[in-house]
């Protein structure tokens, strides 16, 4: 033992806190640059998660305060049950709501206005490892969508997992070019409330 010895110990500041993962994204990209240097990678940042049975004021603040746009809405066994975006929380749903049943905003919950699992699509991370920043681009674009899944195995439990999140506020910045996914209608039920506006 005598080729070790003790390191000093220092008394710990009031104002420590603890590290908190991150990943650090590539400043600029370009469209032909992999795909893979724009996705947030949920083994290096934690997926900020939410209950659905939540306010969406108290949603929209949460994703004000650790700054995103987007929350997972899981349950108590950590299940991905949906998902809700700061547009769904701004957007018509929360309006619908309030004409429809006469509820105030405050009253309107995250599992009255979330996109459910059922309604999600996601795309592949074998996919994404062969892909371009362009790819990506074009896919939002295509079907009228801000964020998009990636799904992957967990190598642990050997299950599907979320693996990461492409956002489209995200990759304007490493872009420096705005990409502004237009809204488009995937199911005979939107096409016919868009009509009906």
């Amino acid at each position: 033992m005598t080729e070790f010895k003790s390191l000093p110990l220092h008394p710990l500041p009031a104002s420590a806190r603890c590290f908190e993962p991150s990943q650090e994204l590539p400043a600029k990209v370009k469209s032909s640059s992999p795909a893979i240097l724009v996705m947030t990678d949920l083994r290096q940042q934690v997926a900020v998660t939410i209950e659905p049975n939540v306010s969406i004021a108290w949603a929209l603040g949460r994703m004000k305060s650790v700054g995103v746009r987007l929350l997972f809405v899981t349950n108590s066994d950590k299940e991905l049950l949906g998902l809700i975006t700061s547009t769904d929380i701004q957007g018509e749903k929360p309006l619908q709501l309030h004409k429809a049943l006469n509820l105030r905003h405050e009253e309107i919950m995250v599992r009255d206005i979330m996109t459910t699992r059922d309604q999600l699509e996601v795309l592949l991370m074998e996919d994404v490892l062969r892909a371009r920043v362009g790819d990506i681009v074009a896919t939002l674009r295509g079907v009228g969508r801000h964020h998009a899944l990636v799904l992957d195995i967990e190598p642990r439990s050997g299950r599907s997992a979320v693996r990461g999140i492409f956002s489209a506020s995200q990759i304007s910045k490493q872009l420096d070019e705005l990409i502004e996914p237009t809204e488009v209608a995937s199911t005979f039920a939107q096409v016919e409330v868009a009509l009906n506006s």
